[in-house]
């Protein structure tokens, strides 16, 4: 459990510092765009190794048992999660209709998953992702960065974020003991 919440704080510390823009305009100036982002690229990823390993090797500690209909929801919201996730990084009409789809898509899934996990290590990592996006997105509300005018993207931009993230989901679906090792019920 210690690797797990180790790599929870290593993960949120580096995409919490964001947040702090003089510091990190320091830091920037200081090692220069490219270091900035491998250096934010290795400790997110370094981070995020903790946090698979450490939740692989957590004991299984029961906190409750998650009603057997709440599957069938989840499997339904992570579709538009995963679009959402898609989008935040294609120009398209989705990405511009929707406030931080990125945001909200960590949110459906970090939120599906609390449901139909009832264990203490998924509480912390499912609520910890949960918590950050629901902080994040209320901290770039207040920001309210004036918007640019309105580009008008193509359709087939939209089909495309739709058709990858359905393969997306469907691949996960497929795969998710193997890249996850839990199997989906």
């Amino acid at each position: 459990m210690i690797l797990l919440m180790a790599g929870l704080a290593v993960f949120f510390t580096a995409h919490v510092f964001v947040g702090f823009r003089n510091q990190r305009a320091a830091l920037i100036a200081r090692l220069g765009p490219g270091a900035y982002r491998a250096l934010f690229s290795l400790v997110s990823l370094a981070g995020l190794v903790m946090i698979v390993m450490g939740k692989a090797q957590a004991p299984f500690e029961s906190l409750w048992i998650p009603p057997s209909e709440f599957s069938v929801i989840a499997k339904l919201l992570m579709l538009p999660a995963l679009i959402l996730v898609v989008a935040s990084n294609v120009p398209c009409g989705i990405r511009q209709r929707v406030k931080h789809p990125l945001l909200l898509g960590v949110k459906i899934w970090a939120l599906v998953h609390l449901m139909v996990n009832g264990d203490l290590a998924s509480v912390l990592l499912f609520g910890s992702f949960l918590l950050y996006a629901v902080v994040t997105m209320v901290r770039c509300n207040r920001r309210a960065e004036p918007e640019s005018d309105a580009v008008s993207y193509p359709l087939w931009r939209d089909v495309v974020v739709l058709l990858v993230g359905g393969a997306a989901y469907a691949l996960i679906g497929l795969y998710h003991a193997q890249l996850f090792g839990v199997a989906i019920h």
